[in-house]
Parts: C-alpha cells; sequence; structure tokens
C-alpha cells in the first residue's frame, strides 16, 4: 500500500471536487454575508407572527436561510477534514460555527412561540393556508416538545451557550485528529514507520506478535499520557448533556437522546439485556481464537489478527468498487447504475493523507450531492468500509431525490440499516465465490470479527454511556478513576475471563469519539440486527422486500424510524430482530469451528 506524503500525489479522480458547493472562497464569503443578512430578518419576526401568513413567510425564509447556511458549513468542514492543520478552513469553520449561534439566537423566540398557540389556532393557520401544508408534519412533531421547550428568554440564553456546550467536544476532536502524535513503530519487515490510524489497523493485525504488540503499547501511549486531560474533557461534555436534560425537563438524558426518534427506552435495555444473555458465544469464540493462536495468555492486541494464514490479499479501490457492484446485484439495477456513476462524479475522497480526519463517513447535501470521505488501505476492512459508506451515500441521494427538503434528511437509527445491509450482502457474496473452504473459513472469520465490532462493541459503548450518565445524574465523580473502573469492568464482561487485560485496556475509553455524541452508537447494533433480517430476505431474491427496502431508503424522514423500518419488515419493539441476529452469530461460530 503506498502512502502518500502529500494530497498532490493522490490522482484526481480520487479527491472531492469541491466546486460542486463553491468555486472559491470569495462565493463562499458572499453566501456568507447573504445569511449574516438573513439573520436580522428572521429576528424581525419576534412578535411580529400574528397570523398564519406571517407564519408561512417565517418558515419559508428560515428554510431557504438554512438551507445556504447547510452549504457554507458543510464546505468549511470539508475543507478542514481534508487537511486539519490548514488555517483558512480553520478560520472558515470558526467564522461558521459562530454563525450558526447567531442564526440559533435569532431563531430562539420560535419554539415557545408556536407552543404558545393553542392547537385550535394552528389548525386554523394551517387550513387557511396552503402553503403551510409543506411544514404541517413539522408543526405537529414540534407540539410533542411542549413539556420540554423553554420560554423566549431563556431560550435566547440557551442558544448563547451553544458553543460553550460543544467546547468539550470540539478540544477533544483537535487534540484527536490534529495534535496527537504516535511516533515511529516496527513495520513488520525489519524498518520503522510513523504511526497512524490507519497503519494501526494494519500492524495490530501483523503475525508478529511483537510488532503487534508495540503498536498496540505506543497507539496507546499518548492517551495514557493525557488521559486526565480527557477524562476532564469527557466527564464535562457527560455534564453539560445532563445539565441540558434537566433544563429542558427530560426525565434522564437517554430519554432526551431518543425523543426525538420516538424510540421507547426499552429498545435500548433490550439491546443490552439480551446481548448480555448472549455473550458466552462471544467468550467461546476468543476460547477459540486463544486455541489457534496457540497462545498461553490471550493479549488485546491478539483480538484483530487473522485466524487463518496465507489468505489475505491486496484489494485496491479499484478492485473493491467493482466488487460492491457485483455483490448489491439483489438491490436491483437501478441501485448498481447509480451507485456506478458516484466514482466517476468524484463523490468520494479516497486515500490517506497528512492531516486528514482518521475514519470515513458520508454526508449527504440537500440539491448537491453526498460527499464520501474513505481513508482507503488496499485491504479487506477498506472494502467493507467502502460498501458501508456507500450504503449511506445511496440512502443520501434516494431521499434527497424523492423528499422535498424538509423530509430528505434521515435519523442516524434508520442510516445505519442502509449501511450495514450492504456489508451483510457483501460478506454472503464473498462466502458464496469461494469454493476454497482455507478461505471460506477465513471469510468466516472475517464476519465474525466484522459482527464482535459492529454489534458487541457499540452495545458494551451503548452501557458505558448508560452507565456514566447515570452516575453524573446522581452526582457521582466522573473522572480517570471512575472511567477506568468502568470500562474495565465492561470490557472484561464482554470479552471473558479468556482476554488478560493490559494496563491499557481500562483507557479504552479515551480514544472513542462516539462518547463526545451521547447515546448514539446503539443505532449500529440496532441497525447490524435489522441488516441482518433485510439482507438475508433480499438473498432470496424476495422482489416484495427489495421494493419496501428501496422506498425505506426513498422515505427519508417522512416517518418516524421505528415506523419505517417496519414497512420494511423489521420490528424493533420486540427482541426478536436482536435474537436473530445473536442465532445467526452463534452458527457462524459453529460453521468456522467445524471447518
Amino acid at each position: 500500500m503506498k502512502q502518500y506524503k502529500d494530497r498532490s500525489e493522490v490522482a484526481d479522480h480520487e479527491k472531492w471536487d469541491l466546486t460542486d458547493l463553491y468555486t472559491s472562497t470569495e462565493e463562499w464569503e458572499k453566501d456568507f454575508q447573504a445569511v449574516e443578512n438573513h439573520v436580522g430578518e428572521l429576528a424581525a419576526y419576534n412578535g411580529a407572527i400574528h397570523n398564519g401568513k406571517d407564519l408561512l413567510n417565517y418558515l419559508t425564509k428560515n428554510e431557504e436561510t438554512d438551507t445556504i447556511f447547510t452549504n457554507i458549513y458543510v464546505y468549511a468542514m470539508l475543507l478542514g477534514d481534508l487537511d486539519t492543520r490548514e488555517s483558512l478552513a480553520q478560520n472558515l469553520m470558526a467564522k461558521a460555527r459562530t454563525l450558526s449561534v447567531k442564526l440559533s439566537e435569532a431563531g430562539a423566540f420560535f419554539m415557545p412561540y408556536l407552543l404558545s398557540l393553542d392547537e385550535g389556532t394552528l389548525r386554523s393557520y394551517i387550513e387557511e393556508n396552503e402553503g403551510l401544508n409543506y411544514f404541517e408534519k413539522d408543526l405537529w412533531d414540534a407540539f410533542r416538545y411542549k413539556d420540554h421547550t423553554l420560554n423566549q428568554e431563556q431560550e435566547e440564553l440557551l442558544s448563547k451557550l451553544g458553543e460553550t456546550f460543544s467546547a468539550p467536544n470540539n478540544t477533544f476532536q483537535m487534540f484527536n485528529n490534529a495534535d496527537i502524535q504516535f511516533g515511529e513503530v516496527s513495520d513488520g519487515n525489519g524498518g520503522t514507520v510513523e504511526l497512524t490510524r490507519g497503519m494501526y489497523s494494519k500492524l495490530i493485525e501483523d503475525k508478529d506478535r511483537n510488532v503487534r504488540k508495540e503498536a498496540y503499547k505506543a497507539y496507546y501511549k499518548p492517551y495514557l499520557q493525557y488521559a486526565n486531560v480527557i477524562a476532564s474533557t469527557l466527564s464535562a461534555n457527560i455534564k453539560n448533556n445532563v445539565v441540558r436534560t434537566k433544563i429542558r425537563n427530560y426525565p434522564s438524558a437517554l430519554e432526551k437522546a431518543l425523543f426525538a426518534d420516538k424510540v421507547p427506552v426499552e429498545v435500548y435495555e433490550n439491546l443490552i439485556a439480551t446481548t448480555r444473555k448472549n455473550l458466552d458465544a462471544k467468550h467461546r469464540y476468543n476460547e477459540i481464537r486463544k486455541d489457534i493462536l496457540a497462545l498461553e495468555e490471550l493479549k488485546p492486541y491478539d483480538l484483530s489478527v487473522d485466524l487463518v494464514e496465507g489468505v489475505k490479499q491486496d484489494i485496491t479501490y479499484h478492485q473493491a468498487y467493482e466488487t460492491m457492484l457485483k455483490a448489491l446485484h439483489p438491490l436491483g439495477e437501478e441501485y448498481l447504475s447509480i451507485l456506478s456513476s458516484f466514482r466517476d462524479k468524484r463523490y468520494v475522497d479516497v486515500r490517506e493523507t497528512p492531516g486528514k480526519r482518521s475514519g470515513a463517513y458520508n454526508l449527504g447535501v440537500y440539491g448537491v450531492h453526498p460527499f464520501v470521505l474513505l481513508n482507503h488501505h488496499d485491504d479487506i476492512d477498506s472494502q467493507f468500509t467502502l460498501v458501508h459508506e456507500m450504503g449511506h451515500a445511496m440512502h443520501s441521494y434516494y431521499s434527497s431525490k424523492h423528499q422535498p427538503r424538509i423530509t430528505a434528511g434521515y435519523s442516524i437509527f434508520v442510516a445505519e440499516v442502509a449501511s450495514t445491509v450492504n456489508e451483510v450482502l457483501l460478506i454472503h457474496y464473498l462466502l458464496k465465490e469461494t469454493t476454497d473452504p482455507k478461505k471460506r473459513k477465513y471469510l468466516l472469520n472475517y464476519f465474525i470479527d466484522q459482527f464482535n465490532g459492529t454489534f458487541f462493541t457499540q452495545v458494551m459503548f451503548s452501557e458505558f454511556e448508560k452507565i456514566t450518565h447515570e452516575m453524573a445524574e446522581e452526582g457521582q465523580p466522573l473522572n480517570k478513576e471512575s472511567f477506568n473502573q468502568i470500562y474495565g469492568e465492561l470490557s472484561n464482561a464482554y470479552s471473558g475471563d479468556v482476554v488478560e487485560a493490559e494496563e491499557e485496556t481500562v483507557y479504552g475509553w479515551s480514544r472513542i469519539p462516539h462518547f463526545y455524541r451521547p447515546f448514539y452508537v446503539y443505532k449500529y447494533a440496532t441497525g447490524f440486527a435489522s441488516a441482518i433480517h433485510l439482507a438475508g430476505e433480499l438473498l432470496k431474491g424476495n422482489k416484495k422486500v427489495q421494493a419496501s427496502y428501496l422506498e425505506f431508503l426513498k422515505s427519508g424522514s417522512s416517518e418516524y424510524p421505528l415506523d419505517l423500518l417496519k414497512k420494511a419488515g423489521v420490528d424493533l419493539t420486540s427482541p426478536e430482530p436482536i435474537d436473530n441476529a445473536m442465532k445467526q452469530y452463534r452458527e457462524l461460530i459453529e460453521e468456522f469451528a467445524s471447518l
């Protein structure tokens, strides 16, 4: 795999074309100024909405402003993610964040105003002004927040604290993406290499245990070194969330997080409880891993190394894309044709370069197109990441094409279904295409490990978030020691006694960016369980499911997530989807053991 020393070395067709958003910074500044002007216009509606026509005018102006601001913010974000060290992007993002606060302040009056109306008045406004039909669903949805909205003065004050509340997350992201240095480590071939997150993902799979251990120790070293600072940052983020929960009169931070999607707490708790009941299967897999590796002690840096040697191969980005198109055949020709076009249109930024944001994501921009960030490393992990993110991209594309702007966005809750269906289809395609027992065993092992990462690890993270927020709500201290204790106990419970902890194990919490977006990661697990069911039906050639699934992708946020999933054939209010996922996990382990 080639390591790029500069972005200029990457071929143009493997880089974003941000001119699809703005052709120049001057053009960006022009839109920025336009939104600044709109701030005053929006604020002028404060106390000046007296009838349905006024309400329609405000909502129309607000959506127009939000559309332009989204482009402003996204451009600054994308530019910064390409090189987190770049000062121009940092300046644009700083301006965008400041403008975001101004917009929030200008619109802070609206929810208190709307909720001051009685239902009959709002209904008459809608009936008398046809244009309000477009906003009707959102208006009635807003009434759900009646008990959680403050008066106008309080809302305005809370808006001014926006940057203060987001400070812990911003601080951690800057540290984690721009400042952190891992140093040099052995490359497994007698030389040394600069350790990056992308390189770590390869070295932690190296067959030489000493290489794995050295990479593991080096990777965690800065997190241990700055653990007190990170603990303070994470603690502040959790406490901020709890404060906002109390201010807005929610029973708990968890219930606040689930409110928007109308997800019952029981769905979250059932996910954890059902997973807990099946941890013996994961423990058994770790026992199998220890036996195959012939180790006296199984360590955390032994959990990613391949159990089947001589099969792993380099997979170029082009090969990964072509395989993806074949694997997703059950989704139909229309889906494949659209997906194929994304590559040539430069919707994907492919390569890892110095300063580039780590990881991968999709960001759909209404009226423009999806932007997919990758750090492709020509291996099977990158192949699955590609398939995953393109599932998100297709979801964005379909929703934007078939929904008006107001319902084109979709909840993260359903987003993970679209991405994980693609992953499950890929693994089944790869298993179907091989007749080599050794390669099949390798793929089964890979699928099991994906299951461990996408499902079990995310459930463990979800439990960590639940425990730490409950502690904050009870006024218990949150610091390095308490985080270490909680994470250590969870790690042991989910991995089993067979995995011997290292000093670094209990510090796992310190490196997880998702913890700064509370109660988010559980959706990976529910999405995975839903995808297991849907992919199974698609693989059977069920045309009815294919049609309902594509309709699901086109639905955006036109209904609440659980209702959309029920239409697609998955009911997450029952234990069945999680139980079915656990059943398939056990079957994978049985087949792997038998081979």
